[in-house]
Parts: structure tokens; sequence; C-alpha cells
């Protein structure tokens, strides 16, 4: 194997490891009750690994709508994407992972998610979401609240960890989780 080859495996490992201890160390809240968080979520404040992933100036919103239990155990994740002349409904699936308050699921044919629920008082909720998509892995930490105003408790945990794990703030949207009749 040549050199060039050698060096990209070892960064492609070590981005991997980092990768691995940055999710050790997202908490993790263990004793979720998933029927509890069942039903709207407005997204108060959102945060990223990477800034390109949620900028001011891409015109497609992404909002998170609402989850919902399935009988399964599984949970259902409902966004939307919307823009100039877009808007479509997305539903996440995602499965238990064996430890309480983690679920893992895919998307397309090449991603997958993994979903931390890191606290909630079922009226407030920090999430992290891990998005693995072809050779890129992104981090989304969201700020959900069942009504627009912020608790200060949840926000302060939330500001925290935004300075711990060094995310870049994005812009937060909320949508009434229904796509504009199309224009005649």
């Amino acid at each position: 194997m040549d050199l060039g080859r050698r060096i990209l495996l070892l960064v492609l490992g070590l981005g991997l490891a980092s990768t691995q201890k940055t999710l050790q160390e997202v908490p993790l809240q263990r004793d979720l009750d998933a029927q509890k968080v069942e039903g709207r979520w407005l997204t108060l404040q959102l945060a990223a690994t990477n800034p390109g992933l949620v900028s001011p100036d891409d015109p497609l919103r992404l909002f998170l709508h609402s989850i919902w239990t399935t009988g399964q155990g599984d949970l259902e994740f409902v966004f939307f994407w919307m823009g100039v002349g877009v808007c479509h409904g997305l539903n996440v699936t995602v499965h238990p992972t064996g430890l309480q308050g983690q679920y893992q699921g895919a998307f397309d044919s090449s991603g997958s998610v993994l979903v931390r629920f890191v606290g909630t008082d079922y009226r407030s909720m920090i999430l992290y979401i891990r998005v693995e998509q072809d050779t890129e892995t992104n981090g989304l930490w969201a700020l959900l609240a069942r009504s627009m105003s912020e608790d200060p408790k949840w926000l302060g945990r939330y500001l925290q960890y935004v300075r711990q794990f060094h995310l870049e703030e994005a812009p937060a949207f909320n949508g009434d989780g229904q796509c504009p009749p199309p224009e005649a």
C-alpha cells in the first residue's frame, strides 16, 4: 500500500475515533418515557457541528414538527423541508438501540441517523441527532419546547453544550406542519 493511502486511512481512522469519543461524551437521559415525548414540538435553538449544514443563507428550511411512538417501541419524527417553491414532509422512523433514550434509523439508501435524548422534563427537551450520509457525519443539537417560551434552566443547559462541543449556532425554524396548496 502506498504512503498516500496509508495517510488517508490514518486520517479517516482518527476522524472516526474522534466521532465515537464525542458520541460517548454526549449525555443520555436513561429514564426516558418515550410516550411522554409524543406530540408537537417547537425548535427554540439549533446548533451544528458543521456550520454549512444549516446556513442562514440556504433557502431550504428543515424543521421538526412532531414525534410519535409506534406499537413496536419505535419513534417517528415528522420533519418538513420548506423553501422557495418547495415543501416536502419527511417521516424518519428510529428504533431503540438497547440504550434507553437512544434510537437509530436509516433514510434514503445511504444515510443513517442516531438520536439521543440528552434531557427532558417533557415540556422542554434537548436532542442530539447524528446524521451520517455517504462519507460525511454531522451532529445537530436542538432545544425544543411545547411552547415558544424558553425555560431559562433548559436554555442554560443547552448553551453549555454549545460551548462544550464547540458548536455553530444556526437559525431555528418552525411551521404548522402543512405544505401550502399548489398555486393555481
